[in-house]
């Protein structure tokens, strides 16, 4: 815990001062923080919102009172936030719960999505939802709880299943396979197009559209 209050302290000196315009969407990818996670099962949410940085010409920065990084774009007409909390998994709603509370505007049922990886879909499905529970993800989990909700968007990016549950925690900390990881591309691009359209159309509409999409 310590090398981790050292690491942000030092961060705090590199943030850059937060934008005028507050954002009207904030949209978070889960995952951990660092190169040892970053091709790993568990940070596929990193890999979307940094998809829509990437289409959008965000920069990414450092918000060190967030304990997240950040970029700020345009989606759909719209001034967006994304975010990726930089907490490590179990403790993403720390930094969810300080940017609602930094814009007290920001509505979660309705301005906030939050994309992470799912056991109980095949790798690449997606799923989008408006509400639910955390299903066992930790990450979800803990934003749920932080913000006293279960009406919060989603969207699930499906990473397959060992097949046992004992093995569940080395297979989400792994690479994906040789096979999916050709694949993924083209599944983070469906993810971030799913994303677009929920902002543009509606939930319901994109669901329509993009479930069981692979």
């Amino acid at each position: 815990m310590g090398r981790i209050r050292d690491l942000w302290a030092r961060l705090a000196g590199r943030a850059t001062r937060e934008p005028v315009v507050p954002p009207r969407r904030l949209i978070v990818g889960l995952g951990n923080p660092g190169a040892k996670y970053e091709s790993t099962r568990h940070n596929v949410g990193f890999r979307v919102v940094e998809r829509l940085a990437e289409r959008a010409g965000g920069e990414w920065r450092v918000d060190a009172s967030l304990e997240a990084r950040f970029a700020v774009v345009e989606l759909v007409g719209e001034p967006c936030w994304l975010l990726e909390p930089q907490t490590f998994m179990n403790r993403s709603g720390r930094s969810v719960a300080a940017a609602c509370e930094r814009w007290p505007g920001l509505d979660p049922s309705t301005d906030v999505f939050v994309i992470y990886d799912d056991l109980d879909l095949p790798t690449g499905r997606i799923r989008l939802r408006p509400s639910g529970g955390g299903g066992g993800h930790r990450g979800i989990g803990d934003i749920l709880s932080e913000l006293d909700t279960r009406a919060l968007p989603r969207l699930r990016f499906g990473v397959g299943h060992p097949g046992a549950s004992n093995a569940v925690i080395d297979w989400v900390l792994a690479p994906f396979s040789g096979d999916e990881e050709s694949e993924l591309p083209a599944a983070v691009d469906r993810a971030a197009d799913a994303i677009e359209a929920a902002l543009r159309d509606g939930i319901p509409a994109a669901m329509g559209q993009f479930n069981g999409s692979i």
